[in-house]
């Protein structure tokens, strides 16, 4: 079994609320590997959300263990976190939030800023289909357009792992195929740990691996040896 990129060992969340305690995670085991796509799935109120949030360092366990490679992400302090955030991780979302009033290239270039070893927005854009549109305006660019432009953002710093919350959900069938598609190829192309957070079972179908959560705990894990094109699945 390869080395883990990210290893959560008995993790939970609690929020208290008043003199209640409310459980969002309630003691979850689960490694995630270098260069492999992984689907979480689950209902409304399952945890996926708080999953994501905590593995992405964007918030904190309450009890358990959470490393990244060999470095313990449970105990990190602020600027800790920040750097890991900054260097390692990029978050796409179901709302693209990019900015009005800066181009597509811009906008990915925004990304390369901060970053020690960023892709080439050129590149990128050409990846993603739309170097032909690198000085559109997210007004001028389709819904599908406008994911594909925040997924090459997130990627254009070379983080290791992409942690993506619903990032088809606000897509018709045909253009979310197509973010699935860029994100198996990404994946891929550049060894890259991609998760994708969502309530659409069949998009797992194109996953290395399913997590399935359920109250707050990893209910099972199903592992594909022949993981579909996303264009081949049964939707």
């Amino acid at each position: 079994m390869p080395s883990a990129l990210i290893e959560a060992r008995n993790i939970k969340k609690i929020y208290h609320m008043g003199e209640v305690d409310v459980y969002a995670l309630k003691g979850v085991d689960l490694c995630l590997y270098h260069g492999e796509l992984v689907v979480v799935l689950g209902h409304s109120g399952s945890g996926k959300s708080t999953l994501l949030n905590i593995i992405g360092g964007m918030d904190r366990v309450s009890e358990g263990e959470l490393f990244f490679g060999e470095k313990s992400l449970h105990d990190a302090d602020e600027r800790e976190l920040t750097a890991f955030r900054r260097d390692e991780v990029g978050f796409v979302f179901q709302f693209y939030n990019l900015m009005p009033n800066l181009t597509a290239y811009e906008n990915i270039g925004l990304s390369v800023q901060l970053a020690s070893n960023p892709l080439d927005v050129e590149a990128l854009l050409k990846k993603i289909g739309l170097s032909d549109r690198h000085d559109h305006f997210p007004s001028q660019l389709s819904g599908g357009e406008q994911q594909r432009v925040a997924v090459a953002r997130a990627l254009a710093k070379n983080p290791r792992m992409l942690l993506c919350d619903e990032p088809t959900g606000a897509l018709d069938l045909p253009t979310g195929i197509q973010v699935l598609k860029l994100l198996r190829q990404f994946c891929g192309d550049f060894r890259k740990t991609v998760v994708i957070i969502t309530h659409n079972t069949a998009i797992s179908d194109i996953a290395d691996r399913g997590v399935y959560l359920k109250d707050g705990l990893v209910e099972k894990v199903t592992v594909n040896e022949h993981p579909l094109p996303a264009d081949e699945v049964k939707w």
